[in-house]
């Protein structure tokens, strides 16, 4: 897909971009897989639980078939849309049985294309096989990290996961943030990397964009009032002083990341980034 840049003409223009969904099924939806997202703005009973979210323009949930599960039923490619609650592209698929499903949609999967689940199905785009069954090198997305759960990493527009070796009982995957990590064999992979890799270099350009996406504004602690944020007041430019905070006056300087200590040890090489 291709990149469209805008002429200049106001300041918001000068360096927005957006991707060209050309070829996609925009007509028609499958109204069986959809449902309505609501609007929960970051609210609980009327409070503010989660800032910064709001407004969003009205759009439809697609079930998503992370898990896989029609093993053996050979299934049609029979459109490949935008999904607009996820970053790639979603591929419905019409099964021999007569089941309609969403999956994700791998970069190169087409109207027409078949595919299937299955422990020994061939290495194809949009495949779906257990861990132990596929080769070195591959590239994989939609990937489980307990089997039968579904696929929990890998589920970005352009990401894939590289199988890079078998040791026991275990597959090492590469992530995109070169940390290799052990997985069980007998999780399930889809095969491909996913589609839409030039959302990541898509520049919003205008606020508006922003509001649409359910995103409202950032204030910076130092512009707030003192009695609104721990770095705010005085009379002129000031740093947020000893300790950077939140609004809520905890330390705002910390690991954000969460992880399982238990899965420590399935850690071959930590990520570099």
């Amino acid at each position: 897909m291709a990149i469209r840049r805008y002429a200049p003409f106001t300041p918001g223009r000068r360096l927005m971009t957006r991707v060209l969904y050309e070829g996609l099924e925009m007509g028609k939806k499958e109204k069986k897989l959809l449902s309505l997202l609501p609007k929960k703005s970051g609210r609980s009973q009327g409070s503010i639980t989660v800032r910064h979210q709001g407004g969003r323009e009205k759009r439809l949930f697609r079930l998503i078939d992370f898990k896989r599960d029609k093993i053996g039923v050979v299934g049609t490619v029979a459109t490949v849309e935008y999904d607009p609650n996820r970053n790639s592209l979603i591929a419905l698929i019409n099964y021999s049985d007569g089941e309609k499903r969403y999956i994700l949609c791998p970069l190169g999967l087409k109207v027409g294309d078949t595919v299937v689940s299955k422990d020994d199905a061939e290495i194809k785009l949009g495949n779906s096989l257990l861990l132990s069954s596929i080769p070195l090198g591959t590239l994989v997305h939609n990937v489980e990290l307990s089997p039968g759960r579904g696929g929990q990493i890998a589920k970005s527009a352009g990401v894939g996961v590289v199988v890079l070796a078998k040791e026991g009982k275990y597959a090492h995957l590469r992530f995109p943030s070169n940390e290799v990590h052990k997985v069980l064999l007998s999780c399930r992979a889809s095969i491909g990397q996913l589609s839409n890799p030039e959302h990541s270099i898509v520049k919003l350009g205008t606020a508006g964009r922003k509001r649409h996406m359910g995103i409202r504004p950032t204030v910076r602690g130092v512009a707030m009032p003192a009695g609104v944020h721990p770095h705010g007041g005085g009379e002129g430019r000031t740093g947020p002083g000893r300790i950077p905070k939140t609004i809520y006056g905890k330390k705002a300087r910390r690991n954000t990341r969460k992880r399982n200590k238990r899965t420590n040890i399935l850690i071959v090489q930590k990520r570099s980034r």
